[in-house]
């Protein structure tokens, strides 16, 4: 298909760009460590990290990394940490060394966790100590060999870091007891690192910088294999949309979404070609806390999801906060509502700029020319990028018009381009599925118009989408049914006015007196909290096939038609 969208591009945005400007992405730091050497880069907590103080931090962990045994070339090294100056240090340490970061989200379970270890084959971890009794629980069963424990404090100056670390650990009782042998403190690391040898490497673009997991169809976590041109690719196909009126070492960005998670980890690293400042929100959830940290701030740009911008608008405070400096606020990971997109620029003045992406493309694929206002689409395909509506055939359906059956148009959507991932980490199978001759089937359904809009109508997957983070049914029903009183569920997303979607699970009961408490406690051992059900209704049978397969489909029609919860 020609790339009709290219007709409505912003003045001056290029069809194409250069996904090979550099090498890889430690060739890209180390340039950009010397141009803003004295700028700041980070902030978190307090304290500020200038370009010169990541690259020092980040090059003795890269040495520490390359000195510990069987730590060659393309090893895969885990960070589990929520948004602290640690993380930057760490993930730079990591790929400057020549091998692979793992992202983990901290709140996994030890169930979830050991999955995730052992599907990659980590050999080392870096975890903050406040989850390292989850990691104890399982470490003997994966394959790592080399444990770097950090505190929240460990990165801020003394007497500060003492007291914060002192609060977290016995004021506020946040780390569970804990014990693994051999474990090595981050500081610790960063003092034997900061005196050995580091030996850069020549990464070549088509080695692995992440192995970034997510779902599919059956539920289990697969690692998307992102290179490093993958993510330069994006990292220019997506700042080159939204850096118009950008100046470097100037913007100042709010980072409230988690840095494991690859809008978050992308968009952070798209602003630093800028030389600008992240300020790290490590705890999102802090509505007021949040708001008053941007208040300190004449911040520029802000990336976040739909939940997150209604719950800010909901918080006292922050319709008093200075907008003025503010250019380019970018929402992802899930739809932006209309009344929130129309209630943000009310409040802020400035319009909320949907985009659309995913994993498997590192992640940018879509968004909306800036300035535009809502319309329902997730905007224009980026640039270097092609995008096409499938059947299930794989045939090319015909754009839409805006006149006739819209189904006719509507199939899914299918992704090429630099940014798309090389496949599913020694998962040929899944990989093959989803990899087809050049393009990525995303799974998500939807339409393109004449005009070159996307617009995302449904998920062929079940997927459901949590403050944009994806949960898949199949492994949430796998943690129901083994609850003794359970015969049989299905599990199905809900719309929620928090977080976009939640999860409900509906159970043909094996014994008639389980409540929906127990289900809830059963599921809150085993599942991180956004995956947990919200909703539990109880039937007398659920809608199957001939062959008794669940249809969840189906059962999501009865559930919005009938509005009908069972009693329990």
């Amino acid at each position: 298909m020609d790339k009709i969208w290219l007709k409505n591009y912003p003045e001056g945005m290029p069809a194409e760009i250069d996904a090979d400007q550099f090498r890889s992405i430690p060739d890209l730091l180390d340039k950009l460590f010397v141009k803003f050497a004295d700028k700041p880069a980070y902030h978190n907590l307090g304290r500020t990290l200038s370009y010169a103080e990541l690259e020092q931090l980040s090059r003795a962990f890269a040495a520490f990394l390359q000195g510990l045994p069987g730590m060659t070339r393309g090893e895969r090294v885990a960070v589990m940490s929520p948004n602290l100056l640690q993380y930057p240090v760490v993930m730079f340490g990591i790929l400057r060394a020549g091998m692979t970061v793992v992202n983990v989200n901290p709140l996994y379970t030890p169930r979830e966790l050991e999955h995730q270890l052992k599907d990659s084959g980590a050999k080392a971890i870096v975890i903050v100590e406040n989850f390292a009794q989850s990691l104890q629980q399982v470490i003997s069963r994966t394959a790592v060999e080399h444990v770097i424990t950090t505190q929240i404090g460990d990165l801020l100056p003394v007497p500060k870091r003492w007291l914060v670390n002192f609060v977290i650990k016995h004021v506020k009782k946040m780390v569970p007891a804990w014990h693994i042998d051999k474990a090595i403190t981050l500081r610790a690391a960063l003092v034997r690192g900061s005196s050995a040898r580091f030996d850069p490497v020549d990464v070549k673009s088509e080695e692995i910088a992440f192995l970034q997991y997510t779902g599919g169809t059956t539920g289990v976590a697969k690692g998307a294999m992102l290179s490093h041109r993958n993510i330069l690719a994006n990292l220019e196909q997506t700042g080159i949309w939204i850096s118009v009126s950008f100046k470097e070492a100037a913007e100042i960005v709010i980072a409230p979404l988690p840095m494991y998670h690859i809008f978050c980890l992308t968009s952070t690293l798209s602003f630093m070609k800028w030389g600008s400042l992240s300020v790290l929100i490590t705890n999102p959830r802090d509505l007021p806390a949040l708001v008053k940290e941007m208040a300190n701030w004449k911040f520029t740009t802000m990336t976040g999801v739909n939940t997150l911008f209604n719950g800010l608008l909901n918080t006292p405070g922050f319709a008093q906060i200075d907008f003025s400096a503010l250019k380019v606020v970018v929402g992802g990971g899930a739809a932006v509502q209309k009344p929130v997109a129309e209630r943000w620029q009310q409040v802020t003045g400035h319009y909320l700029t949907e985009a659309y992406g995913l994993t498997e493309t590192s992640p940018g694929v879509c968004c909306v020319p800036l300035g535009a206002p809502w319309d329902g689409s997730v905007g224009l395909p980026l640039p270097s990028t092609g995008v096409s509506i499938r059947d299930e055939s794989f045939n090319e359906l015909p754009v839409w018009t805006g006149a006739g059956d819209i189904e006719k148009h509507t199939g899914e959507l299918c992704v090429r381009g630099p940014q798309v991932m090389k496949g599913y980490w020694n998962n040929p199978v899944e990989t093959a599925d989803v990899l087809r001759a050049g393009w990525l089937k995303t799974g998500d359904i939807g339409h393109l118009d004449d005009q070159g809009r996307v617009t995302i109508t449904d998920r062929k997957k079940d997927m459901i989408l949590v403050s944009g983070f994806n949960v898949y049914p199949t492994e949430v029903e796998s943690v129901v049914v083994a609850h003794p009183g359970v015969l049989e569920c299905a599990v199905v997303a809900v719309p929620d006015e928090k977080s976009g979607e939640a999860v409900k699970v509906v159970i043909v009961r094996k014994d008639l007196n389980l409540t929906k408490e127990d289900v809830i406690e059963h599921c809150r051992a085993q599942l991180t909290s956004y995956k947990l059900p919200r909703q539990v209704e109880f039937r007398d049978v659920l809608p199957k096939t001939p062959i008794g397969k669940i249809l969840r489909r189906e059962l999501r029609e009865a559930i919005k038609t009938e509005r009908i919860v069972l009693p329990e």
